[in-house]
């Protein structure tokens, strides 16, 4: 046994003796295909996700790459036709095999394209992961709330509405408050699902500066259509076509100067 992220205790893969091999590797990817019933959704995806970067996946609607982020924290299994083959290691820890689902997700937190608060008070939304996790003195929630909305860069304008409904708040607060909830458990990886395409310009660029941020702490995967916003932000951009992972590399790279005819028809306009 070894502890992996923030204590949580996980066999070591067969034959090792540490996991210095992915000091630098949040999520590796091997030969992975996902099947909903018989229809194969992704097709032998390869790729290693880098730590402490924001990796972008593009692609037309239905490529799969929505599919392949919720397979990193197995929200696919709620799907009960879904099964999964290959494998995906987060540090090096098969996520499939050797972690509870349930704690896989307070390491992988994510955030989807509606905000989704609960019908609860800002404080108690923030509060709820730690509480789940047996975190009861309210001095140690407070700091968490604290340090969780200024992470998310909304404590100025919510700290004196902490004990209001999370309902009233624009839908830029509330996307901004749902990330400070994935943040309040301490994940290593934030996952987001388009998690700006229902909000106006000014609260998608808030979100885009506060992404930046958080790499500092967090690495950062997300799906997104506005590739505009994949050049602006990401470090890597992975694009997807019908359920492969057709290019990966760097985000200049990808959109200046890509390898592949399809990558190159897809950043054209030619299809999608």
């Amino acid at each position: 046994m070894y502890y992996n992220g923030n204590s949580v205790a996980v066999p070591a893969p067969a034959g090792s003796t540490a996991i210095s091999v992915y000091n630098n590797i949040s999520f590796d990817c091997k030969n992975v295909d996902l099947y909903y019933g018989s229809f194969q959704a992704l097709k032998g995806i390869n790729l290693r996700i880098e730590k402490n970067q924001i990796t972008a996946l593009i692609g037309p609607s239905g490529c799969g790459k929505s599919t392949f982020l919720r397979s990193l924290n197995r929200m696919n299994d709620l799907i009960p036709s879904c099964r999964v083959e290959g494998e995906i290691l987060l540090a090096g820890v098969d996520a499939y095999k050797d972690i509870d689902p349930i704690v896989l997700r307070r390491h992988v937190g994510m955030v989807f394209q509606q905000p989704n608060p609960f019908p609860k008070s800002v404080y108690d939304n923030v509060a709820y992961g730690p509480r789940l996790k047996g975190i009861t003195k309210k001095a140690d929630l407070d700091e968490i709330v604290e340090s969780s909305l200024r992470q998310a860069a909304i404590w100025d304008e919510l700290k004196d509405r902490l004990h209001k409904s999370a309902l009233g708040l624009s839908g830029g607060q509330q996307q901004r408050l749902c990330i400070a909830r994935a943040l309040a458990v301490e994940p290593d990886v934030l996952l987001m699902d388009e998690a700006t395409s229902a909000l106006d310009p000014i609260s998608t660029a808030h979100i885009e500066e506060l992404a930046v941020k958080l790499k500092e702490r967090y690495t950062v995967i997300m799906v997104t259509h506005n590739m505009q916003q994949a050049q602006r932000i990401a470090d890597k951009t992975a694009f997807f076509y019908l359920g492969e992972m057709v290019e990966y590399g760097e985000t200049r790279q990808i959109f200046e100067n890509p390898q592949k005819e399809r990558t190159i028809r897809y950043i054209s306009g030619n299809f999608g």
